[in-house]
């Protein structure tokens, strides 16, 4: 297995990139398109624990489409093999000072692209040490 095949990697980081642009202006189409429509997705959010999608979706049609936008830092996108990729971040947001948010995603390429089928995202406290250290 090849891990971070630079071309795979590359297919990836795009996909990421997109997800976060939809993610900050509400996007919601193209965020339901880039998670796999299965009852065993899941994403574990910072409030909320959604398995499958349907309830992903509902979170995501009901969520409010102010204060979205965020900073990323020391993200991390590793690919395993040409269709299986994890991709990990922090963010922060201007309205939540002193708080660093953590994201993770587990990517899977299907015939139709590329897909998260689990994510997770917490939020701590901003601590000395807790800043964007990552390679």
């Amino acid at each position: 297995m090849i891990i971070d095949d630079p071309a795979v990697k590359a297919e990836v980081e795009r996909v990421f990139a997109t997800y976060e642009a939809a993610l900050v202006s509400n996007d919601v189409a193209t965020l339901e398109r880039l998670f796999h429509d299965d009852p065993r997705t899941i994403r574990y959010g910072a409030a909320e624990n959604l398995y499958g999608m349907d309830a992903i979706r509902a979170f995501r049609r009901a969520r409010p489409s102010q204060g979205l936008a965020r900073d990323l830092a020391g993200t991390v996108i590793t690919t395993f093999g040409r269709d299986c990729a994890v991709a990990m971040t922090l963010f922060r947001r201007e309205g939540a000072p002193g708080r660093v948010g953590r994201q993770s995603q587990t990517w899977l390429r299907f015939p139709d692209g590329w897909k998260v089928v689990a994510a997770h995202v917490s939020v701590i406290d901003d601590a000395p040490g807790a800043g964007a250290s990552g390679p």
